[in-house]
């Protein structure tokens, strides 16, 4: 495969304090069938932390089980499938989880803060920076932050849908060097290893969405949590494309992560995401991952040349104009996110390429009724003239 390398020579970051966001998942802290902790892997995860304290590194740690951990405290065999009742053991198992991370920590004396986060948090930009300042001070002040989706509230529209995007997120906040993804086996393989003995290790990765297309990440997540390898390459897209280098490695031995990041030859193994050599700044990252799509608006050959050719050359990304827009999709009102696609014909079928991302001025409505009038007749149309920009140039993320 041209998209990945089994070698370990790849480029690093040099600085001798890094900023790392370490992801454990449900399966590493809760046992999947009786729910109780796994202690052990508990204390090596805060072990592990505190040794990279110790080393001058900066930890962010984004965790789950809060499900789990209630199921347990309440005596409940099984996730319920009514969301209110997964909401209220959500509620009940987050303080204990946060119980026992205090106990682990404060037997080294380490203080700890609790961030629960939805997506709707971040989706207005002055909440999102707001946590974002708050993440960076708790860092300089040496506590370490343990952030999990606020599961007590969220419902499918303001979920992230899984802590791996959650993390990959949290490590775009807070510019993060290393983002480590915990999981159940050593690396990404080419197949399962469980029903396929040739599978292949893949440990460095160039090009994540060459590689989603040539590897099988098929297998979902465990019985109590929500993620699977699937859900761990779309947090190493987000979490690279914001410079950040992305790890997934085995939860049972967090113990390697300091190996991990030293510059020693044989490190354990372990699959690198390379982060992008030019990351997307903040707010267009912010535009791209931190808003929740509303609504999708097709536009001309001509508008996405040019919106590409901006991205290709480095250019300023060019504004959207009601005259170059051929479609709308969905029900979205002013200053809500929405994709920018266009139509393309390849063999004689139609393929819809997504090409940027961007938040808009007018709502839905409003723009299906600028896309029929002419220039002149705006005022009338809309009963008042604001111009017909829909997206200024300030607000677009391109995504080619």
């Amino acid at each position: 495969m041209a998209v990945y390398r089994n070698s370990q020579n790849t480029h690093r970051p040099t600085k001798t304090s890094l900023t790392l966001v370490i992801k454990v998942g449900t399966s590493s802290i809760c046992d999947e069938k009786t729910h109780y902790p796994l202690l052990g892997n508990l204390s090596r995860i805060v072990e592990t932390i505190i040794r990279l304290k110790q080393l001058g590194h900066r930890v962010v740690l984004v965790t789950s089980a809060a499900v789990g951990t209630g199921l347990r405290r309440l005596n409940l065999d099984r996730k319920p499938s009514k969301l209110a009742t997964v909401q209220a053991i959500a509620a009940v198992g987050q303080g204990r989880l946060m119980s026992m991370y205090d106990d682990l920590f404060g037997q080294f004396n380490q203080p700890v803060a609790q961030i629960l986060l939805t997506r709707n948090d971040l989706a207005d930009r002055s909440q999102y920076l707001n946590a974002v300042n708050c993440l960076e001070e708790l860092l300089d002040m040496g506590v370490v932050p343990i952030v999990n989706e606020n599961d007590t509230i969220s419902v499918t529209e303001i979920k992230f849908g899984d802590n791996d995007t959650l993390s990959a997120i949290t490590a775009g906040m807070v510019k993060a060097d290393y983002l480590f993804l915990m999981t159940d086996v050593d690396c990404l393989f080419s197949d399962n290893p469980r029903s396929n003995p040739d599978a292949r290790p893949i440990t460095v990765c160039h090009d994540v969405e060459a590689l989603r297309r040539e590897v099988k990440v098929t297998s979902p997540g465990s019985a109590l949590g929500t993620g699977g390898m699937v859900t761990k390459l779309v947090a190493a897209d987000l979490a690279t494309s914001a410079g950040v280098t992305t790890i997934i490695a085995r939860g049972s031995t967090p113990e390697n992560i300091p190996r991990i990041i030293s510059d020693e030859q044989n490190p354990p193994l372990h699959t690198r995401f390379v982060a992008q050599p030019k990351p997307l700044v903040d707010r267009m990252w912010w535009i791209l991952y931190g808003l929740q799509t509303q609504g999708t608006i097709v536009v001309d050959a001509n508008l996405a040349q040019q919106i590409a050719d901006s991205s290709s050359s480095q250019k300023c990304p060019v504004s959207l104009f009601a005259h170059s827009i051929t479609g709308v999709e969905g029900n979205f009102v002013e200053h809500q996110a929405v994709q920018v696609v266009v139509e393309q014909n390849a063999n004689g079928a139609k393929d819809i390429v997504t090409i940027a991302k961007g938040t808009v001025n007018y709502s839905s409505s409003e723009i299906i009724r600028m896309m029929h009038a002419r220039e002149e007749d705006m005022m009338e149309s809309l009963g008042y003239d604001s111009g017909d920009c829909i997206i200024d140039q300030d607000n677009i993320a391109i995504s080619v």
